[in-house]
């Protein structure tokens, strides 16, 4: 796949010519009936509930949501080898599984939902829509994992895509929004409403990008792992590292986000999840090969068909878990996404979007240093 091998950590760092068959058959995610979900991009699926050993904490069961994506490995990994139940105790596990950022965003504002792994697009979107009543961001998740991929035979001299299709997963969701400014950084027209312009960005899930781009239909997609592994080994090659295109490599691409209300009320359950998210990591890092098949055990449980090995190798190279939200870069791509009059309020409002005070007492009882939130926490005493 010709890219920097980040391979997946805890905290420091988890042929040209088209295929057809099985492996174009896999594809990650798939949509739930027509207006059963939470706007046009529907829950995929959802687990039945699960509880540990012990006494509930101060809730009686707490519901995370996240994507079947390897950027959501901790998740995926933690679920699946029971070390959030392990925290939990008797608060019981739900889960529920989506398509993109906006739907997920959606089900933590209906209370469907009470912490989500998501992007900082729709993170920082939701912030600023309810006026920093909605969500608090309490740790990051993961950095990278994100490629332009196009089609090896495609006309393209260097990084001049002009004229072609490129997909995006959702409209406004992250990767939306870093190839609408990337686009914008070549100097090229592009309306970031309509994906209209000297490129045409199509708006299509992640479980009709790669059959689209099997069949033609679309040029390439800027998309997280391993939607990317997945087009590169149909015939794609890496035109872009999102990774490149960031100071040090380092960018953030997933965020744990929780209601605002299940945080003031439930902290200790919140607390218990982020304990998980931390021994699901230490697990990945020290088991990665026992980690990998987890996660494409999860991925297979969530869409019905695991990856091909190589497809998961790949994806497994291009991704750095991290608690570190990375927040200076969320804030840098909440600016992009306000130039391009994508975002629901003023971007000097984000300050309160993080809340790191769980994750940072929990650090520092590990002797590990506390991370940034670049500014743009909650004041003190609150």
């Amino acid at each position: 796949m010709h890219l920097p091998d980040r391979r997946p950590t805890g905290e420091s760092g988890p042929p040209h010519r088209r295929v057809t068959g099985a492996l174009m058959a896999l594809v990650l995610l798939v949509l739930g009936a027509a207006g059963c979900g939470y706007g046009s991009r529907a829950p995929q699926t959802a687990a039945g509930p699960a509880v540990g050993s012990g006494p509930p904490l101060s809730a009686d069961s707490v519901t995370l949501g996240y994507f079947a994506n390897v950027t959501h490995a901790t998740p995926l990994a933690g679920v699946h080898q029971g070390f959030f139940t392990g925290e939990l105790g008797g608060t019981r596990l739900r889960t529920q599984v989506f398509n993109g950022g906006p739907s997920a965003l959606e089900a933590l504002n209906a209370g469907a939902v009470d912490i989500a792994w998501m992007g900082p697009s729709p993170a920082v979107n939701g912030y600023l829509r309810s006026q920093g009543r909605s969500l608090r961001i309490v740790s990051g998740a993961a950095s990278g994992g994100v490629a332009l991929v196009v089609d090896a035979d495609a006309d393209v001299r260097g990084t001049d895509i002009r004229g072609l299709r490129i997909a995006t997963p959702e409209a406004g969701n992250t990767q939306d929004v870093a190839l609408l400014h990337w686009i914008r950084e070549q100097g090229w027209d592009i309306d970031p409403h309509t994906g209209r312009g000297d490129v045409t960005v199509v708006r299509q899930s992640s479980k009709e990008i790669p059959t689209s781009f099997r069949r033609g239909a679309i040029d390439g997609a800027w998309v997280p792992e391993p939607v990317a592994a997945q087009l590169v080994a149909a015939g794609g090659r890496v035109l872009v590292d999102e990774a490149d295109l960031w100071r040090d490599g380092a960018f953030v691409t997933a965020l744990v986000v929780v209601s605002q209300s299940f945080l003031d009320e439930h902290p200790d359950v919140v607390e218990a999840v982020l304990r998980g998210a931390h021994e699901t990591n230490r697990w990945l890092t020290r088991s990665p090969r026992a980690g990998r098949d987890a996660v494409n055990e999860a991925i297979a449980a969530a869409t019905g068909r695991p990856l091909p090995p190589e497809v998961l190798d790949a994806a497994w190279r291009h991704v750095r878990l991290t608690a570190d939200p990375l927040a200076a870069t969320l804030a840098e791509e909440a600016d992009r996404a306000d130039r391009l009059d994508l975002l629901g309020g003023d971007t000097t409002a984000l300050r309160g979007i993080f809340d790191l005070r769980v994750l940072n007492r929990l650090r520092a009882e590990r002797g590990e240093g506390a991370v940034d939130d670049a500014g743009l926490g909650v004041p003190h005493g609150t």
